[in-house]
């Protein structure tokens, strides 16, 4: 049996709270130098753009070393780069701490920040942004919150533990509690248990549902509803984590959350910086038992969904975001 290769540790620090890009050589392959596998791999990074990082010695070995863009092809090789980060507008609210360890980190997280860097949002997310605020940079996150949703997101400190954590949500051993504003339907009968099977296409913005054994599970009550604004407060329980699977269930039943872009609807895309009317969905409340130190965890957002105090200033304000309770 052939051993796997130990990957090395990075020779460079993070930039911005952001990891350096780790690349691997292929096995077998046609490039005759490192550049030649390179420049194919990283085609969509624009023309000359890796031979200005090599130029600029900012290609390196496992050494630390830069590394030279004639240097002998090398199956198995690694390199390490810091790639050109997008600008990027900040996201003008605060991550709320709400509980920390030697082990883990639970945030309050506003809305429009991502969870972690992906795609255009590298710097402004909530792993980069805690890295830097916290001093603490093999922070790391145990499960993702949409950039949309505000609340509660666990992270871990120690690289070796995070598997542990990240495990409580694959194995479905976290109880997760949201909370969401969305039109009333006095003929719709709640409390109710949703279940669809849910499929998300890569590279395609909205997730659908199709017919076929269901992945995607969520109970759904009203806590609330005022007749004059026609609006509910509904809580949210998933018992499966499908992208996007509340949002999917609450327009199946004819109840589009506030402020979604995506359903019913696939909206134009919202201009960066435009933090009006933000998706009025909330991960309330966190609870699981510590897989490393065996504490019983409950945590809970203090934030409050705007639209169900405030609709006015919801729909209208400029830059608004969830306020505290």
């Amino acid at each position: 049996m052939t051993r796997r290769r130990r990957t090395p540790p990075s020779p460079l620090p993070q930039r911005h709270g952001v990891d350096p890009v780790r690349v691997r050589l292929p096995a077998e392959g046609p490039w005759a130098t490192v550049r030649t596998y390179l420049v194919e791999r990283l085609s969509g990074a624009g023309v000359g753009v890796v031979d200005r990082m090599f130029e600029a010695g900012e290609i390196v070995g496992v050494d630390g070393r830069a590394v030279a863009s004639d240097a002998a092809y090398e199956p198995g090789m690694f390199v390490w780069f810091h790639r050109e980060l997008p600008d990027e507008v900040p996201v003008p609210f605060p991550l709320e701490v709400v509980h920390r360890d030697e082990h883990i980190v639970v945030v309050d997280k506003p809305h429009f920040l991502s969870t972690i860097p992906r795609g255009s949002h590298v710097r402004e997310t909530a792993v980069a942004r805690l890295r830097r605020e916290l001093g603490i940079p093999t922070l790391g996150a145990a499960h993702r919150l949409d950039r949309l949703t505000a609340g509660l997101v666990l992270f871990t400190l120690r690289p070796e533990e995070r598997g542990a954590y990240q495990s409580l949500f694959a194995d479905r051993r976290v109880r997760k509690e949201y909370e969401a504003v969305a039109p009333y339907d006095p003929a719709l009968a709640l409390p109710r248990t949703v279940r669809s099977r849910i499929v998300k296409d890569r590279g395609v913005l909205a997730a659908y549902e199709v017919a076929g054994e269901p992945n995607a599970v969520s109970r759904v009550e009203l806590i609330g509803h005022r007749a004059e604004s026609g609006l509910g407060r509904y809580r949210l329980t998933p018992h499966t984590g499908q992208t996007h699977q509340l949002r999917v269930h609450m327009n199946t039943l004819g109840l589009p959350i506030l402020g979604d872009p995506l359903y019913p609807v696939v909206a134009a895309a919202v201009p960066a910086g435009d933090f009006r009317r933000p998706l009025q969905l909330l991960a309330r409340a966190l609870e699981f038992t510590d897989p490393v130190t065996g504490v019983e965890h409950r945590f809970r957002s203090a934030r409050a969904l705007q639209a169900w105090f405030s609709y006015d200033d919801w729909a209208g304000s400029r830059s608004t975001h969830s306020t505290r309770t």
